[in-house]
């Protein structure tokens, strides 16, 4: 497969949306998780402990997985290749991790929001664990920006070899000029 011209960049748009979106996303939760442990108002706590679980359902998770997918899907059709160059892989390896740390992480965030809601003081059932999830959400994500930005020089194996193939092919089918 190989995009090219609108297709790549309609990928690529979709692939920044939403990795910046994640981001985003990831921050404002952070935000959200720092007021529901320090606040001593009891709506307050339940509240933010209600909107971090629907966040992750309905905004951190898909924007996850569909950065996840357009960054596959940009690797396959464009000459970065998925497993050509470090820095792809390192962005492919985060964006694996991230996603199965949240998914797996759900499960904590319900309970904390089912807790918040059902207790008499939500503030008892406050959890500095948000916090600690976003903050190294936070540190994955800028990583795989700068990643993006910078893309350091380095090929796997596999790009190795398919920078030697592709010139051996080429070579073998530069034409040949009479007298030569």
């Amino acid at each position: 497969m190989n995009l090219t011209g609108r297709a790549r960049k309609a990928m690529l748009t979709g692939h920044v949306l939403a990795s910046v979106g994640w981001l985003g996303a990831v921050a404002s939760f952070a935000a959200l998780s720092i007021v529901a442990l320090v606040s001593t108002d009891a709506v307050t706590v339940r509240g933010a402990y209600v909107v971090m679980e629907q966040a992750g359902w309905w905004v951190m998770l898909p924007l996850s997985a569909a950065s996840l997918v357009t960054g596959i899907v940009q690797g396959l059709g464009t000459r970065w290749g998925v497993l050509r160059h470090y820095w792809v892989v390192v962005k492919l390896v985060i964006n694996v991790v991230a996603t199965v740390v949240l998914v797996m992480y759900m499960h904590t965030l319900v309970a904390l929001a089912d807790d918040a809601v059902a207790a008499a003081d939500p503030a008892s059932v406050a959890s500095p664990s948000p916090i600690v999830h976003a903050g190294g959400a936070l540190v994955l994500l800028v990583c795989a920006t700068i990643l993006s930005i910078y893309k350091p020089v380095g090929l796997t194996k596999r790009g190795r070899r398919a920078v030697a193939s592709a010139s051996s092919t080429s070579s073998l089918e530069k034409p040949v000029l009479a007298g030569q």
